[in-house]
């Protein structure tokens, strides 16, 4: 069992950057891979990106990518998101997720999930 916990959302301007975190409890987090998802609403949740276990590969969603970096630290079994030119679509409410395994970028292969985190960007 593992229980994943975000935070850094917030109210940025376009063009700023955030920093979310996702702090897992649980053994074995290394063997975990991560991925970030969003949900703006009236909209289907979407993949950011995943990092698979012991971070060897990273992958991006085509939104995001050059912008956003996800990172892993397993000593402090917490995953990151940086998020650096901030656009208004990038607007949801943003979710990490756990597998064991292999990263995906299919929300349906997750079996853990926070309760999510709110970045709101202005234009």
């Amino acid at each position: 069992q593992v229980q994943l916990v975000e935070s850094g959302g917030g109210l940025v301007q376009a063009g700023g950057s955030l920093r979310l975190s996702c702090a897992a409890s649980g053994r074995a987090f290394s063997t975990y891979a991560m991925g970030w998802f969003r949900q703006a609403p009236g909209k289907e949740r979407e993949f950011v990106a995943a990092i698979s276990w012991y971070g060897v590969d990273t992958v991006y969603a085509d939104s995001v990518k050059g912008r956003f970096t996800i990172s892993r630290d397993d000593a402090k079994n917490t995953v990151y998101l940086q998020m650096n030119s901030l656009k208004p679509e990038d607007s949801a409410v943003y979710y990490c997720a756990a597998r064991p395994g292999r990263d995906s970028s299919d929300y349906r292969q997750y079996d853990y999930w926070g309760q999510g985190t709110q970045v709101t960007v202005s234009s």
